[in-house]
């Protein structure tokens, strides 16, 4: 083989090597202690309720150069916080939350669908109670930065969807309680 074929053939594998390095997806843990998983819905018309999750754990993997990417969260409904110990444990029973049989929610994503760099919608399945519907998240945040004290990649994000809790065996109440609740995650994550 002619010196400068063999030169072009050696540039021209360092350069596909090089691309796919710098389009391998990176994985990111979630930071149980700036990610919390919130609901909202109306309670009677008199005001909107806001309750949240305290314990939340999964991962992240995201490929810049690619615009594709993947998240995997799992919930622990027993986390619930309310803002009143009674009812915290009132929406842990059966007819909302039944944590005794499902102790965990899980959000798995089917598809990313990026907007120039950043991440605009994350389809995917949720599980409540036993049953997994399809929703979308609408990423209304979105940042990757060094993360200043951990000196390490880590990415933010706040997203929301909107379910009806009866379509998950939650809809004791409804309509008096509204049926529609929004979920809004707001996560932050490291890379590994």
């Amino acid at each position: 083989m002619p010196k400068s074929l063999l030169s072009l053939t050696v540039l021209a594998f360092a350069a596909t090597a090089a691309s796919t390095a710098m389009a391998a997806p990176e994985t990111y843990n979630l930071d149980a202690n700036h990610t919390y998983p919130s609901f909202s819905y109306s309670h009677f018309g008199l005001s909107t309720q806001l309750s949240r999750f305290n314990k939340t754990t999964g991962t992240v993997t995201l490929d810049k150069a690619a615009k594709t990417g993947a998240v995997d969260v799992v919930i622990d409904m027993k986390s619930v916080e309310t803002g009143s110990t009674l009812f915290n444990g009132h929406i842990q029973g059966e007819d909302f939350l039944d944590t005794t049989k499902f102790p965990t929610a899980s959000f798995k994503s089917t598809k990313v669908v990026f907007d120039g760099d950043k991440p605009a919608t994350i389809e995917g399945n949720l599980t409540i109670k036993g049953v997994t519907k399809p929703v979308t998240l609408k990423v209304n945040h979105f940042m990757n930065m060094a993360h200043p004290m951990l000196k390490r990649d880590a990415i933010g994000a706040n997203a929301s969807t909107v379910i009806k809790r009866s379509e998950f065996n939650a809809g004791k109440y409804a309509p008096n309680v509204g049926d529609d609740v929004t979920i809004t995650i707001a996560m932050e994550a490291i890379k590994q």
